[in-house]
């Protein structure tokens, strides 16, 4: 069990887990195309190691919470760091794409079981309104990878070569498998009972919950903002503009930074009222796409392409934060399971959306991006009409038992 006296730093290397899935992701961002050429594969086939992470990724979370919450968080994540690790060096050191493949897909379970235990954690060791302000910091927290990865990952390859970012992510998971072994320790106090008829049961009881339900739909528009950047805006950078790798990590730093504000908005705004502040943030993200689309007849270029995508991510941040928050925190005696079909759901949805958007808008140029945030954007904004109407079905039904009573 965990030492109270390690407690603190065992929240710190819990938050320092939480953005590993935006490392294994966005840390190689900026060395897409030179992979390619590596491997003499094409752009999408290259692309297709983001997607194979987030399908094993996400469809990993949707099992895995059951199982931290009948047998345990700390030894299965300890596992997965040194698998994780191992898997890392595995790509670095070859060229095969499909041995690549084989290995995104262990990372993707193994860094589903690193973070899933780790949300859980804040939910054993943490209550009420300090296990809210934790929450509130995931995605601020998060946002260290898309920030840091790929300004990282840009100066390994110009460096030493694409691998080398892989070599960083091995060494990186060894480092903290260490101090996790001398510092942390297991935080589930009740097992729950592994029974699989009960735990379906609690499946299909958030499932149901509409809000719920809404609620991942709407975190998965806004996260796949941010991925089909990740998967066309190195290619326009590098490709159609001309640029370097280092110009591509830094436009991914500036974006990743876009998240962070939005997640910062989202943690001062969290007493607000829950539907006008969502829908006024969908309402800035439909004018700012718009703005983009009509813009690109006068002004194109580096600048303005990252600008207008900055503004959009803040508010993809903002939507994300918002939502992160209601879901881990809905289902409190089930935290394990709640974050697996959180983060499970949100990915599993968004590595088949964002695939079919880049398959059937390419990563050309950046009218083809604005079309893609336009398509992400337009969901989301349905979205909320189904949940403004939720919301009025559920005060027209409170009104109508207070007037009963």
């Amino acid at each position: 069990m965990l030492k109270e006296k390690n407690q603190k730093i065992a929240t710190l290397l819990a938050f320092s887990l939480i953005p590993l899935s935006g490392f294994a992701t966005d840390i190689y961002i900026p060395s897409l195309p030179s992979m390619g050429l590596s491997m003499h594969a094409s752009s999408l086939q290259v692309q297709m190691t983001l997607t194979f992470f987030l399908i094993s990724y996400g469809i990993s979370q949707l099992f895995i919470g059951s199982i931290l919450d009948s047998f345990g968080r700390y030894r299965f994540s300890l596992v997965a760091l040194l698998v994780f690790a191992a898997a890392s060096f595995v790509i670095a050191l070859t060229h095969n794409i499909y041995l690549v493949y084989l290995m995104r897909i262990i990372h993707g379970i193994t860094v589903a079981l690193i973070v899933v235990s780790k949300r859980a954690f804040f939910v054993d060791v943490y209550k009420d309104k300090q296990l809210k302000h934790y929450l509130s910091l995931f995605t601020i927290i998060w946002s260290a990878g898309p920030i840091v990865a790929p300004f990282l990952g840009g100066y390994l390859e110009s460096a030493l070569g694409w691998e080398y970012n892989f070599y960083f992510l091995g060494g990186l998971a060894l480092v903290i498998a260490v101090l996790e072994l001398i510092f942390s320790g297991e935080t589930l106090k009740k097992p729950a009972e592994f029974h699989i008829k009960k735990i379906t049961a609690v499946y299909g009881t958030m499932i149901r919950s509409t809000d719920f339900t809404l609620g991942l739909l709407m975190l998965c528009f806004a996260y796949s903002m941010v991925m089909v950047y990740n998967m066309t805006g190195p290619f326009i950078i590098e490709h159609q503009l001309h640029l370097t790798p280092v110009i591509a990590g830094y436009c991914s730093l500036i974006l990743g930074l876009a998240w962070m504000v939005g997640g910062f908005i989202g943690k001062a705004t969290i007493e607000r009222p829950f539907f006008k502040k969502m829908a006024t943030n969908i309402t800035l993200q439909l004018l700012l796409v718009t703005i983009m689309i009509i813009s690109l007849k006068f002004i194109t270029g580096l600048y303005a392409m990252v600008t207008f995508a900055f503004l959009i991510h803040v508010c993809a941040g903002y939507t994300y934060n918002n939502y992160f928050t209601y879901s881990m925190s809905r289902f409190p005696k089930n935290a394990g399971i709640a974050g697996g079909l959180t983060g499970g759901g949100v990915y599993v949805l968004l590595s088949f959306l964002t695939y079919g958007i880049v398959y059937f808008i390419p990563a050309h140029d950046e009218r083809n991006l604005s079309y893609s945030y336009m398509i992400l954007i337009v969901l989301s904004a349905i979205g909320m009409y189904f949940i403004h109407r939720l919301n009025k079905k559920q005060e027209a039904k409170v009104s109508s038992l207070a007037a009963v009573a």
